[in-house]
């Protein structure tokens, strides 16, 4: 189980090895991903708060990326966290997300992205609840529901 010190870790010394690699052009994702889903995940642009298909979602399954379909979140460590944006408290597996320290806006946060195909996914902070104390922050627009798998 990841904890708020190993991601800090991550993101300042290097991230685990990813399960596979997808590298595209961005003509080529803006091909298959629509201009949202682009803007977000490869632009590293955040969708507006409460909007997201996903916010308000309870259905079991697991999280994929919308750009790789690599299994991220699973449906059981989803929490509502008010922020407005779909909220986990670990990922499906640690070398699934990518953590890059990100100091934009005035900020020092943590960003994740996905660590297959680097798609921006959203944020990560040490407010979430047990056992992880994590909350990974992230837009609806990069995640994909496949609803007949999960963990529960």
């Amino acid at each position: 189980m990841i904890n708020w010190k190993q991601v800090q870790q991550y993101a300042s010394k290097g991230n685990p090895e990813p399960p596979r690699r997808v590298e595209k052009s961005d003509e080529e994702w803006k091909k298959e991903l629509t201009d949202e889903q682009f803007y977000v995940t490869r632009k590293h642009g955040t969708e507006r708060p409460g909007t997201g298909e996903y916010c308000e979602a309870h259905q079991p399954g697991l999280y994929a990326c919308i750009c790789c379909e690599t299994e991220l979140f699973d449906s059981t460590d989803k929490f509502e966290s008010g922020s407005g944006w779909p909220s986990f408290t670990e990922p499906v597996k640690d070398n699934v997300i990518k953590y890059v320290e990100d100091r934009s806006h005035g900020m020092h946060r943590i960003e994740v992205l996905c660590n297959v195909c680097d798609a921006h996914l959203g944020h990560v902070f040490p407010d979430g609840p047990q056992p992880t104390g994590l909350r990974y922050c992230v837009n609806s627009a990069s995640l994909k529901l496949v609803e007949e798998k999960s963990k529960a």
